[in-house]
């Protein structure tokens, strides 16, 4: 009777190792999809940062255009 226990505490003890293996590799697999999730954050981040970069530039190129055509008016007296 104590080895029919002994093996029963055995096989649930293998079972309870093969569920464990099971959760790591299913922790290991949802570990590696989030550093693939931040890593596209990042470089979404990145590119969102450059994209208003280049709206700020054009900001200063319109606004230096602006001024230049106030000037040009200005002296042809285009202007009230």
């Amino acid at each position: 009777m104590t080895a029919d226990v002994e093996n029963l505490i055995l096989e649930h003890l293998k079972a309870i190792q093969a569920e464990m293996a099971a959760m790591r590799r299913r922790i290991d697999d949802i570990h590696e999809r989030l550093i693939n999730v931040e890593r596209l954050v990042a470089r979404q981040s990145t590119e969102v940062a450059h994209t208003q970069s280049e709206v700020i530039t054009d900001r200063h190129r319109v606004d230096r255009i602006e001024q230049r055509l106030e000037r040009i008016e200005r002296r042809l007296e285009l202007t009230d």
